[in-house]
């Protein structure tokens, strides 16, 4: 019976360190500014991803780094003007248009708690995006009004973008549950250019860097522990977005024959706030973002919310 049950312990612990490893998450993410139910439908209306993400094998990695991980995404956005029903091009204060794409990352997270993220998304603005067809399929699902205007969107353009991403541990209160990052990003391409710096601030049940759901580092297996086995978090991100190109705005880079195009605001501010939770299989995540004006026009500020769910798993 002794030996049974010791047995049975062992199997536990090793079922229990292996459930601890995950190397494979799968999950999307949805973005909408009926979310915070404003009664609004403009500008970024709707955006919907998906993700896989892998770890690749730690024991091949230099001591000064914790893990590394791969990803795959594709996405679609789409954006309208203060309104999905404007049928006349006179009264549009943004140009109806949508980004769809195929995307892939890496990223390196350093045992200082600093992460280097780069990325590369391929795809189409203008119609052959099909966020026409995504809103009124969408719209006429759930029964809301349907979509006009869309003839006068952003026209087809091939879409190559290239990001960077870096983040950095600034300070953590000695009882880890407070701690500050900055971060710093850059984007070049056909479709989004730009760069941008933010300050991020977490409070609650946190984990390093190297294992936070913020920066989908729960997968894989660190060379440090976890500070915690979950996570449960309130975070804060104000950042400050420097804008050089936007063709969902001004259309095509190199032949911008669309029919309604407006300049963008150099200097956008925004505000991120939102709530985390992570376990070793599974993140939710929501967040609301209030953005100034983006658009050299009569357009407002806007503001829309996100929620993301993550799973994790072994093959």
């Amino acid at each position: 019976m002794r030996s049974f049950l010791y047995t049975l312990l062992l199997c536990f612990v090793f079922s229990s360190g292996f459930a601890q490893s995950y190397k494979n998450e799968f999950g999307f993410k949805t973005e909408n500014d009926a979310y915070l139910a404003t009664l609004n439908d403009r500008y970024y209306t709707n955006g919907l991803f998906i993700y896989f993400r892998r770890a690749i094998d730690s024991s091949k990695l230099s001591d000064k780094i914790e893990k590394k991980t791969y990803e795959i995404s594709a996405g679609q956005k789409m954006y309208t003007p203060f309104w999905g029903q404007v049928p006349k091009q006179v009264d549009q204060d943004r140009p109806f248009a949508g980004y769809l794409y195929a995307g892939a990352a890496y990223s390196i997270f350093y045992k200082n708690e600093s992460v280097l993220k780069t990325s590369v998304e391929i795809g189409m603005v203008g119609p052959n995006s099909f966020a026409q067809d995504a809103q009124r399929f969408l719209h006429k699902t759930v029964g809301f009004y349907t979509p006009a205007g869309w003839e006068y969107q952003i026209k087809n353009e091939v879409a190559v973008n290239f990001a960077a991403n870096y983040s950095k541990l600034l300070y953590r209160t000695t009882d880890n549950v407070v701690d500050f990052s900055g971060q710093g990003y850059a984007n070049l391409g056909t479709t989004f250019s730009g760069l941008g710096g933010s300050i991020l601030f977490r409070a609650g049940r946190l984990n390093q860097l190297f294992n936070s759901a913020y920066h989908n580092a729960v997968i894989g297996n660190s060379k440090t522990a976890s500070l915690n086995k979950s996570e449960f978090f309130f975070y804060l991100k104000p950042q400050l977005n420097v804008v050089a190109y936007d063709a969902t705005i001004q259309g095509s880079l190199f032949n911008n024959n669309s029919p309604v195009t407006f300049g963008v605001k150099p200097v956008v501010f925004e505000q991120q706030l939102g709530l985390n939770y992570s376990s070793k299989r599974f993140t939710v995540d929501f967040n609301v973002i209030f953005k100034t004006k983006e658009v050299e026009s009569i357009a407002k500020a806007q503001n829309y919310g996100g929620l993301s769910l993550y799973y994790r798993f072994n093959p």
